[in-house]
């Protein structure tokens, strides 16, 4: 029965290596158990596939109640432990399995948490488009976090038939990605398609990440060769695309590849990307080695490499002053989430305390009763 199940899931990205984490899975042994990978995440509702086919889902209580946080449930992507329901089209989630790769974010606002925007990924297409929202400093955000994913970044400037300097922005984001593929596309002109077949292999999962309204469903619906996802045109006041993703999902793409659009972001918040940070920035950090004190800080000491590289044009100031700025960043994030631990550890210890009284108080109540 389980070669039967993973097989259902081939086409969804199931391989031996999963195969292998369901052994590993402590309901891999119960008939009512099966594997099912989440293709759309609805609020606390997940659209899963089954052998069965598409259920509907939510994760059980005692999942719930284990969760450590929001980045513990399941994501669009993910493959899970699920129980389907007999005679409905319902199915509870029990457990997930282990991610090989997650693209996430600080949760907006002032929530200490990290938000999953997909998993299991193997390629994260970082679309930005090629008209006036063109910013090469948000694709340095946008790789920060997918080389912290374990995914394979790659950028796509969309929009190509609407600029006139392709090559030239293609160049200028090659410079601030060394070994990253870049490539201009245009759906409008059917422009670029070629370049992206070896991502999109059988059974390979894509995810499509950039700001709102770069043209992610216009690119779906462009490599599906399919109105997938509904689109807008562009405002004529800004020239930017309008919103129309509301939630993540995964597709087939007639290649046999999946492909997880997602809603676009209005800020890229980084959570926990220091390793990320470091690849991105990996030039700045080789000019630093070179640095004549091991603890240079590169405002005012001689010797100093990153200096003389600013000062000679070789590194590029808005490149070092956005290096700086996400390291603070990322500094102030580690900060506040420290903290955030802390008052979590101290209200515990208060709840444990005032529990421990209230049992005592329970149990001298106890001990006046049987006296009486």
């Amino acid at each position: 029965m389980e070669n039967n199940r993973s097989s259902a899931l081939t086409a969804y990205g199931w391989n031996d290596a999963w195969d292998s984490a369901w052994r590993d899975n402590p309901h891999c042994g119960n008939a009512a158990y099966e594997p099912a990978r989440v293709v759309a995440q609805y609020s606390k509702q997940y659209k899963i596939m089954t052998a069965g086919g598409e259920k509907i889902a939510a994760v059980s209580g005692k999942y719930a109640f284990e969760a450590g946080g929001r980045s513990d449930f399941p994501a669009v992507g993910d493959f899970v432990a699920a129980q389907p329901l007999e005679g409905e089209q319902r199915a509870v989630i029990h457990s997930l399995l282990p991610r090989l790769s997650a693209m996430t974010r600080k949760e907006a606002g002032n929530v200490v948490d990290e938000q999953v925007i997909a998993a299991n990924i193997d390629t994260m297409f970082i679309t930005n488009a090629l008209n006036q929202d063109f910013n090469i400093r948000r694709i340095e955000r946008y790789l920060i976090a997918v080389w912290e994913s374990g995914a394979r970044p790659v950028v796509l400037l969309t929009k190509a038939d609407l600029c006139d300097d392709a090559e030239e922005k293609v160049s200028a984001v090659q410079d601030i990605a060394p070994g990253v593929p870049v490539h201009a596309v245009s759906a409008h002109k059917n422009q670029g398609k070629e370049a992206l077949a070896p991502y999109l292999r059988p059974g390979r999962t894509v995810a499509v990440a950039g700001m709102s309204g770069v043209g992610k469903s216009t690119l779906l619906n462009w490599l599906a060769e399919d109105d997938l996802q509904q689109v807008h045109g562009i405002r004529e006041s800004d020239s930017r695309g309008r919103h129309t993703t509301t939630h993540r999902e995964l597709f087939f793409l007639p290649s046999g590849a999946i492909m997880i659009d997602t809603p676009g972001m209005r800020e890229l918040q980084l959570w926990d990307a220091a390793d990320g940070w470091e690849t991105t920035f990996s030039d700045i950090a080789e000019l630093a080695a070179n640095c004549r004190f091991h603890d240079c800080s590169h405002e005012s000491e001689a010797g100093c490499a990153v200096k003389e590289a600013l000062e000679s044009g070789a590194l590029d100031a808005r490149r070092y002053g956005n290096y700086k700025k996400t390291e603070r960043e990322l500094a102030h994030l580690a900060r506040k989430e420290q903290a955030h631990l802390r008052k979590n550890e101290k209200r515990a210890g208060k709840q444990s305390g005032a529990k421990a009284g209230r049992n005592a108080r329970d149990g001298k109540r106890v001990r006046l009763l049987e006296l009486e």
